[in-house]
């Protein structure tokens, strides 16, 4: 039984309040002003409690042979989960999380302590403009889970965007975002366009009703130049207690149609999510 006591605090973009989970010793639900960012079992840092940190889970799995270390940046810290997973699964591998909001990054490292030899970085910085600075071909990993309240930022969805993180990824390296949409996914369906400008390969990941139109949900791009392991990706996603789909090649290409690629002056954010999608009871 967890006892810990709920701590919030204002922080430089919102509400944030780490609540302790009651069923698992040292595990903590992070909200930003109410609603679910992230979940951290500090004994168990290898689970995933959410949807979609499990389907990003699995795409890290299968991104290389199990166990080797990876160069990765994180975009969106929040309480620093797959960083943690990685430390877990891949013992050495070395993380950058780029957090816009520094208070938020102070209250997760002062309550939520990372693993000790783990070789994660965080910082304080916009991620567009942290990504711009970054060595060329520095990273095997770039995973994109930045959002503004709870939309992902304009200026983290066009091709200019784009191009800078497949400028920072080694030639053998994979792009992952958690993106939100709902049908008829003009949104998802312009950011795969616009991933398509620089990378070859593309996959989605999402739960079947929310690709069958039913719900408002949040989607899994992965992005690369050499071919994904869609069967090994297909098989885990399909296990999970959460079962999702896995989409790439025709039936992707039909997905996305005849959207656009986004350009830096016509980006806008990703739309917002009807009342209580993302809440908690």
């Amino acid at each position: 039984m967890n006892d810990a006591i709920p701590v919030t605090r204002t922080t430089d973009h919102g509400t944030a309040k780490l609540m302790p989970d009651v069923d698992r010793d040292r595990a903590w639900l992070l909200t930003v002003d109410g609603a679910p960012q992230s979940y951290v079992d500090l004994d168990e840092p290898g689970h995933l409690e959410f949807e979609y940190t499990r389907r990003l889970g699995h795409v890290l799995d299968v991104v290389a042979e199990p166990g080797r270390a990876l160069d990765v940046v994180h975009l969106g810290g929040g309480a620093l989960t797959l960083p943690r997973y990685l430390a877990e699964t891949r013992p050495g591998s070395r993380q950058d999380v780029v957090e816009a909001d520094q208070g938020l990054l102070e209250l997760v490292t002062e309550h939520l302590p990372l693993p000790e030899g783990a070789d994660i970085a965080p910082h304080a910085a916009d991620a567009r403009v942290w990504l711009e600075h970054a060595p060329a071909a520095s990273a095997d990993v770039l995973l994109a889970d930045v959002f503004s309240g709870s939309r992902v930022p304009a200026h983290l969805t066009s091709v200019a965007y784009v191009r800078e993180a497949a400028r920072v990824l080694r030639g053998s390296g994979v792009y992952l975002a958690n993106l939100p949409d709902a049908a008829p996914f003009a949104f998802l369906r312009s950011q795969l366009a616009t991933l398509a400008t620089a990378f070859e390969e593309l996959v989605l990941i999402a739960e079947p009703g929310v690709l069958r139109g039913r719900r408002f949900g949040n989607a899994v791009l992965v992005a690369g130049h050499q071919p994904i392991d869609v069967a090994a990706l297909t098989r885990l996603t399909a296990a999970d207690v959460f079962p999702a789909r896995v989409e790439h090649g025709t039936g992707l290409r039909e997905f996305i149609g005849r959207a656009r690629a986004v350009r830096d002056e016509d980006a806008v954010p990703s739309p917002e999510p009807p009342d209580g999608a993302f809440g908690i009871g």
